[in-house]
């Protein structure tokens, strides 16, 4: 349990010392648009790092290289554990913005950094809201920015990692609109750390591994059709083979 504590009180210290530059930031971006971003998004993956270490959690990475640096991507993966977000952010090599549930709206402060930062929201049976959010995911890849989805639509809460929740096909939109390349991503262990024995954080073991990207402006509009299936299958591999690693 004090593990989890500290990782609180670091979030809170970190969300309220960031109030002075979110009024500042506010003001110059009234004339320069994407005033601060890059430094926004460096200094919130620092942060997430700084919250993740008093976590204990073993951290091993595979496949970081297969990451495209050059051009804007969608990340899709499992989504076990609010970890999945905490861990995977610092990782991202340059600036990524999630569309996430709007479960983190209740926290004060932190959804403010998260729209300045390209995250887009999704509301439960708010299907007009939620088209909103993909069609504003699709400007950000348009204007350079990766965005990260989960496409179960919700954690999985199942005893065996390994059993993953239908993608949403909405949910790649994002990329066969854009031609943006699809990276897949998968998380072994998260949930394990965190949610199993909630609120307390026990130390563990956990493996992301991202997959090779998969170029969507090369297949045809036939091989786009179930488009979701395909990497959830190819999510699922990777699920499975880290499985054992743990």
């Amino acid at each position: 349990m004090i593990r989890v504590i500290i990782a609180v009180i670091l979030t809170a210290v970190i969300l309220i010392a960031t109030l002075p530059f979110l009024g500042i930031q506010w003001l110059i971006q009234r004339k320069r648009p994407h005033f601060g971003e890059r430094g926004s998004f460096r200094f919130f993956q620092f942060a997430f790092k700084a919250v993740s270490l008093p976590l204990g959690i073993k951290l091993d990475i595979i496949g970081r290289e297969n990451i495209p640096t050059d051009r804007p991507c969608l990340f899709i993966g499992n989504h076990r554990s609010y970890l999945d977000v905490i861990l995977g952010y610092p990782l991202f090599p340059t600036m990524t913005g999630f569309v996430a549930k709007n479960d983190f709206t209740r926290v004060p402060i932190l959804p403010i950094w998260m729209k300045r930062l390209y995250c887009q929201f999704l509301v439960e049976g708010d299907l007009r809201q939620n088209l909103q959010s993909i069609l504003a995911a699709i400007e950000n890849v348009k204007q350079g920015v990766s965005m990260c989805i989960y496409p179960e639509g919700k954690r999985g809460t199942g005893e065996d990692e390994r059993e993953l929740l239908e993608f949403h096909e909405g949910s790649f939109k994002i990329a066969t609109k854009t031609k943006c390349p699809i990276v897949p991503v998968s998380v072994n262990g998260t949930r394990e750390c965190f949610e199993r024995q909630f609120p307390r954080v026990i130390p563990g073991h956990v493996i992301i591994e991202y997959g090779k990207p998969i170029e969507t402006a090369s297949l045809s509009r036939e091989e786009l059709k179930g488009i979701g299936a395909k990497c959830r299958q190819v999510v699922k591999e990777m699920v499975d083979r880290n499985h054992d690693l743990l």
